[in-house]
């Protein structure tokens, strides 16, 4: 059984119980979670509809934001209020600077104006009488209030008669708190008489459906000047449900992490082990051991990780090994010139050799060869670091094969070799020109100094989906099959001495296959000893983003 599905089946297990406990804990608590949160519900949808309510028997929903959003922010619960065409008076989201959320159930009417209470025992004439005086002192009250508000003082409502409220001033040393007291007007939408002829079928009624009519009759009186009234809707779809309390959440969670350390036990026999393997040679990695390997049994995801860890290290170990020999061959190649630079220095000194022009110039063409190394070294760590400029532009690749051509044609013909290009057309990529001319150039001196003369290196341009493709092939002596892997290692020479000869630094095709990569292209090599070597180069065509101007970034890999 592989380490995934025994995993997989503790996890499993782990999963059961805890479904388990939390059903058999969601049904304990499941009535008394409910009720206890419609209750609270209730409660809080009470207390906004009565405090819109408050707020709209005061004859208006203009600036009805304001306690909209003190409610919201005392219920924490979104609250939208909308007349009964849709429009929307208030939301506590847009109020918050907030992107208004659907809302979520039904609303629920918040009618502002008032409950009638009238006299039990009157008639018709009586019930008439009142409701003409109810209907004043409710225009009297509306009135009032909108005269106080205007004048910025508080209003405090209070209901004296007949359940109408009366719109007074909350602090009665207030200056507009004489001003706004109006008188009753006993003029309502109907006279005394209409009155009577709209009450006298309510006085005819039972009591519970007497109270019903009279309250329609005294909404239709007061139609023209009371508050309409508004729908409220509260919460959001997003809006997270109720969630278990605390103690059931914990007990919840005790079991589960019970059921975790007893999987936690089971495993560790069969995982610490390895893993243990793995923290130890990691901790010898970290301290140089770099021949740290770890043992691998089995084919499952631990062994896996095993066989990882160990070309990990066997990766880390062939990297430091090559940095040391370059570090050795960067010696090599440094000590013996400058010793030779230092002994014919000396000799000068000491009278032993005479300062001749010719001396001075070999010694002075010695330092060019040793900077060049120098600075090769310091073209190849930044290319290989990501760090080497690239400006990037459209590049033909026969313009540049020709470009090229024409550069190394003095010492192409200085050698007795002819250099050619064969191009079919135009072939565009996209790429730095100078830095692709210095990687074309290296192969093409290499190409030369391997020809003898009378050879030929020709250079060929072809487009190769979806890029170009440039190869330099030599007539001269070729590689042979098991050096071809080496030859773009640092300071690889087939023959060190031809390399010594030629000036080269023997970083000259690192320095190209580096440069081709951070192109985003691919160099290979091809050769049989006696019939010439091809180098080809394929780089990326300009793809449909790259039309823009050109741009200059380091180079990644």
């Amino acid at each position: 059984m592989s380490f995934r599905l025994r995993v997989l089946l503790m996890t499993m297990l782990i999963a059961v119980t805890a479904t388990v406990a939390t059903g058999w804990l969601t049904l304990r608590q499941a009535s008394r979670e409910f009720t206890a949160t419609v209750t609270a519900d209730q409660d809080e949808l009470a207390s906004i509809t009565t405090g819109l309510a408050e707020y709209g028997s005061f004859g208006t929903w203009d600036g009805v934001g304001t306690r909209v959003s003190d409610l919201s922010a005392r219920t924490e619960e979104r609250i939208r209020v909308v007349t009964e065409t849709g429009g929307v008076l208030a939301d506590s989201d847009l109020l918050a600077g907030q992107e208004a959320r659907p809302t979520t159930g039904l609303p629920t009417l918040v009618d502002p104006r008032p409950s009638l209470r009238l006299p039990a025992n009157a008639n018709a004439e009586g019930l008439a009488k009142t409701m003409l005086v109810a209907t004043a002192r409710y225009r009297s009250a509306l009135r009032d209030a909108a005269c106080l508000t205007a004048a910025g003082a508080a209003v405090r409502a209070e209901q004296p008669l007949y359940g109408v409220p009366l719109s007074v001033a909350a602090d009665p040393d207030h200056p507009a708190a004489e001003k706004c007291h109006s008188a009753m007007e006993p003029q309502g939408k109907a006279t005394g008489a209409q009155l009577l002829t709209l009450v006298r079928p309510c006085a005819a009624m039972a009591e519970s459906a007497k109270s019903d009519c009279l309250q329609r009759v005294f909404i239709e009186q007061t139609a023209a000047f009371a508050p309409q009234p508004v729908q409220v809707y509260v919460g959001a779809q997003d809006e997270e449900p109720p969630t278990l309390p605390g103690d059931s959440v914990s007990v919840t969670a005790a079991i589960v992490a019970a059921a975790a350390v007893l999987c936690a036990l089971l495993l560790s026999r069969r995982v610490l082990r390895p893993i243990a393997a793995l923290t130890r040679a990691s901790r010898g990695l970290s301290e140089g051991r770099l021949d740290e390997r770890v043992p691998v049994r089995g084919n499952d995801e631990l062994a896996e990780l095993g066989r990882t860890f160990n070309a990990m290290a066997e990766s880390l170990q062939r990297s430091e090994e090559r940095q040391r020999r370059m570090v050795a061959d960067v010696a090599h190649e440094l000590r013996t010139p400058l010793v030779n630079l230092r002994g014919y220095l000396e000799a000068m000194k000491d009278g032993v050799l005479p300062a001749s022009p010719e001396l001075i110039a070999s010694l002075h063409e010695e330092a060019l060869l040793q900077q060049r190394v120098v600075d090769d070294l310091q073209d190849l760590a930044m290319a290989e670091a990501g760090a080497m400029t690239l400006h990037r532009t459209e590049v033909d690749l026969r313009e540049l094969a020709e470009t090229c051509r024409f550069s190394h044609a003095a010492h192409a013909e200085s050698s007795g070799v002819a250099l050619l290009v064969d191009a079919a057309g135009p072939v565009l990529v996209l790429g730095d020109p100078d830095r692709l001319r210095q990687a074309l150039g290296n192969l093409i001196r290499n190409a030369l100094v391997a020809t003898p003369p009378g050879g030929s290196v020709t250079l060929t341009v072809r487009e190769e989906p979806p890029g170009g493709r440039v190869s330099v092939s030599d007539t001269g002596t070729g590689i042979a099959a098991e050096d071809l892997p080496h030859i773009f290692d640092r300071f690889w020479r087939a023959d060190p001495a031809r390399g010594r000869a030629g000036g080269g630094s023997g970083l000259g095709l690192a320095i190209t296959r580096q440069i081709v990569t951070n192109h985003g292209g691919t160099i290979s090599a091809a050769s049989r000893p006696g019939s010439g070597t091809t180098m080809t180069v394929t780089l990326p065509a300009i793809g449909p983003l790259d039309g823009g101007p050109p741009n200059t970034e380091p180079s990644g890999r």
